[in-house]
């Protein structure tokens, strides 16, 4: 039964691993493919260790060595996929003709380089 959740989690893994390479090709610009493979990729690695930790679940320091680097990725590859397209954004990639709504774009000034805070909403305040 242990050989059986490992391939299974180990094969969703692979996949997701796949979809996430197949995003980088297929995708239009910077920002969707750091979307593919932050998201895939993420999961992929932590199904894959996952399976590890079923395979080897009697050896308790590689269960926690997997769920650790589990931990790590989940937290870092959102962070690290957002510096990345951010500073995309900032250095002039071009965005696809298809995006809808460019938040930054309203936001930044091209003269001093900085980013202002979004606007304050009426319905933000505080109504107590």
């Amino acid at each position: 039964m242990i050989e059986i959740a490992t391939s299974v989690l180990l094969l969703l893994g692979a996949f997701l691993m796949l979809l996430s390479g197949i995003g980088i090709i297929r995708m239009p610009d910077l920002l969707t493919r750091m979307h593919a493979t932050s998201k895939a990729g993420a999961l992929g690695i932590g199904l894959m260790a996952c399976g590890y930790m079923v395979f080897y679940s009697a050896d308790t320091s590689l269960v926690v060595r997997a769920l650790a680097m589990v931990v790590f990725v989940l937290v870092t590859a959102p962070i690290a996929a957002h510096v990345l397209a951010r500073a995309g954004y900032f250095v002039g990639i071009e965005l696809w003709e298809g995006t809808i709504k460019d938040v930054i774009k309203e936001r930044y000034d091209l003269k001093t380089r900085r980013l202002g805070s979004a606007p304050k909403r009426r319905d933000d305040e505080d109504t107590y």
